[in-house]
């Protein structure tokens, strides 16, 4: 079943075309990769499907609904979360109350509201709490519920990003370079999660990363993505021994 579609999605900015009739579907329950050069359009079309930006031309679908131009916080209660290439984290918060400030707002309650301590929001702290510690142990941060998010060492920073992304309990999950910076242990254990949101979470994610090796061992497609424009879809293999996939991007 399609989740997300994509049709003739195009953005300009002034003169310069980022994302050029970018068309795709997104089966639900897979993986599906991004990959290019910087400059690609890859997290423009991320923007485009989350609403921070609106296309110029083009839709996008989600879960048989168009919505095209939503704002990101319509995207999110829809279902759609994403992650960011730089990490945003309120960094002086624990761990556990990074988590809760993302079920806060899925639950639209005021996480403002909540720190004033205000009688219904207190109703239902013990059960946020239980979910923000089952998500975080999902992820393999329980025992750093309690620490500053400023103290985690750089992967579990990343782990933590993914984490209140969960929080949200989306149906697509968009990663944005989730491994950059990563040393091997940390891409590793970051897979590891990628693969446990899919097989325990059934959640489908698209996920943009320059690690090849990462994205061909975890991807069930490639999408590679030239000056805006779609050069080549297909699955890990079919991609790799594409002749324009290999001179371009594989170093052929």
């Amino acid at each position: 079943m399609t989740i997300l579609e994509t049709m003739k999605l195009t953005r300009r900015f002034g003169g310069l075309t980022a994302v050029n009739d970018f068309s795709v579907q997104v089966q639900e329950g897979e993986i599906l990769g991004l990959i290019g050069p910087n400059g690609a359009g890859k997290t423009t079309i991320f923007n485009l499907i989350s609403g921070a930006y609106r296309p110029t031309s083009g839709l996008v679908f989600f879960d048989n609904e168009n919505i095209t131009g939503d704002r990101p916080h319509q995207t999110t209660r829809k279902g759609i979360a994403r992650t960011f290439q730089q990490t945003k984290l309120f960094h002086s918060f624990t761990v556990l109350d990074n988590v809760l400030v993302g079920l806060y707002l899925k639950g639209r309650m005021g996480f403002i509201a909540s720190v004033l301590g205000l009688r219904k929001v207190k109703q239902k702290d013990a059960e946020l709490y239980g979910r923000g510690m089952e998500i975080l142990s999902f992820t393999g941060l329980h025992e750093d519920a309690f620490k500053t998010a400023a103290s985690l060492p750089h992967g579990k920073k990343r782990g933590l990003g993914v984490a209140i992304a969960l929080s949200c309990y989306p149906k697509l999950l968009l990663l944005d370079e989730p491994m950059t910076g990563m040393n091997a242990q940390e891409t590793e254990e970051m897979m590891k999660l990628i693969r446990k949101v899919k097989d325990e979470r059934e959640i489908t994610t698209i996920i943009i990363e320059h690690n090849m090796k990462a994205v061909m061992g975890l991807c069930d497609r490639i999408v590679v993505l030239n000056n805006g424009t779609t050069l080549a879809v297909g699955s890990p293999l079919d991609v790799s021994k594409n002749p324009a996939v290999v001179s371009a991007y594989l170093g052929g």
